[in-house]
């Protein structure tokens, strides 16, 4: 990013930032992800977090019709929006059926665990470094989306 200013000062531009990006959970956790796969040796002991989505909006609520709910899931993951993330990702997306989605690349935006009207991330257990990170208890339905040949 861009130390440009736009207020009238006269300001040197040496195309540096004091900003500084990757410290978030999610952010550690794909860097330490792509540093295990880019490594030799796969070693495991991430801690983890036991997380149950829940289904909270009423049964009539529109926003059921664009991304069906599979009822109470449970999952691993690292944090609450990565459990979402983790449910998400059971799904199926666009792309391995011949669809299309409405206004992305990718269907696992839509998913009615990303909506947080649609349902609820409480945490269940912390600091579990026996489990893989994944759904626990549940069922993720596969067929969320329809595809236009038989």
């Amino acid at each position: 990013m861009s130390n440009v200013v736009r207020n009238g000062e006269n300001a040197a531009n040496n195309a540096t930032t004091t900003n500084t990006f990757g410290r978030s959970v999610e952010s550690q956790a794909q860097i330490d992800d792509a540093a295990t796969i880019g490594s030799a040796s796969v070693g495991g002991g991430e801690t983890l977090n036991i997380y149950r989505l829940e289904p909270i909006a009423a049964p009539d609520d529109p926003r059921w019709e664009n991304a069906p709910g599979h009822g109470v899931i449970v999952v691993a993951a690292r944090t609450a929006g990565d459990a979402r993330i983790v449910a998400a990702s059971r799904e199926l997306d666009f792309m391995e059926v011949d669809a299309a989605p409405a206004e992305d690349v990718t269907t696992v935006n839509a998913s009615a665990f990303r909506d947080d009207k649609l349902y609820t991330v409480i945490e269940v257990e912390h600091g579990r470094s026996d489990l893989e990170r994944g759904v626990v208890e549940g069922t993720v339905s596969v067929d969320t989306i329809l595809p236009v040949q038989v």
